[in-house]
């Protein structure tokens, strides 16, 4: 059994200098294999230096909409370069969240679409936050037909008509350590009604951490047990969960088994 952390910080704060041992005890954990995202300048160098060093680790880099305004056309002539490296497989994470920022909703929405075309411009899939924002959210995948080079909803939050949405855009969805959470009726119901073929798993380490550690840091081995919560909603077996989703992410991001 092997496992794919579709979306880990593992280039963030709380990691650095024990890169080795957290990649080590993921493997203990069956995770074999990790997308290290970036969401500024700082931190897509992190993820790229990540991915050149351990040959089972990739980079998605790209700028986060909590990041706007630290976004300039000299970054985006920096980040345009950094997506012809080698192992980056997509440009994220990128989208809107409307829950802190009050003020930037329209400064957000373009930098969201310009990083839409840029990756489209690379021919890249695209990794999705949207928190408080869904339905613009939804609105701007549409009218960039994303459906071109594909994308995934990381960290899916939403109901199962925002699902439906969402995968008839062609979308991938990525369930995190809230489908372990007992208060997220939701996620739990998303989690159920998912097709198969479009499921990955992620712990957006450090946040999120998975019921049975919930409460103290994430790390990239607890996407087993995101695997074993969305086991025990669909009565399935872990095994079955980990190898879908393991063929699943190494088919979207073209990358070797």
């Amino acid at each position: 059994m092997q496992i794919f952390d579709s979306h880990t910080h593992l280039n963030d704060t709380p990691f650095v200098g024990q890169e080795t041992a957290y990649i080590e005890h993921a493997r203990q954990l069956g995770v074999t294999k990790m997308a290290i995202v970036g969401s500024n300048a700082q931190l897509n160098q992190g993820a790229l230096a990540l991915a050149h060093r351990f040959s089972n680790l990739y980079a998605i880099i790209g700028w986060h909409p909590e990041d706007v305004l630290t976004y300039s056309a000299k970054e985006e002539e920096k980040l345009a370069a950094q997506l012809q490296q080698p192992k980056v497989v997509a440009l994220g994470e990128i989208g809107l969240d409307y829950h802190w920022d009050q003020e930037h909703h329209q400064q957000q929405q373009n930098l969201f679409r310009k990083q839409i075309e840029l990756a489209q411009a690379y021919h890249l899939p695209i990794s999705v936050h949207t928190r408080d924002a869904m339905a613009d959210t939804y609105e701007i995948l549409k009218a960039a037909h994303v459906e071109r080079y594909g994308g995934i909803m990381h960290s899916f939050n939403g109901s199962t008509e925002w699902l439906r949405k969402f995968l008839d855009l062609g979308m991938m969805i990525s369930f995190s350590g809230v489908v372990s959470f007992k208060n997220a009726p939701l996620v739990h119901q998303a989690a159920r009604a998912m097709p198969i073929d479009r499921l990955l798993v992620e712990t957006d380490a450090p946040y999120l951490t998975p019921t049975p550690y919930r409460g103290k840091q994430n790390e990239p081995g607890y996407t087993r047990y995101v695997v074993e919560a969305i086991a025990k909603l669909r009565h399935t077996s872990v095994t079955e969960i980990a190898d879908q989703t393991y063929q699943n992410t190494i088919q979207f991001f073209k990358v070797q088994a």
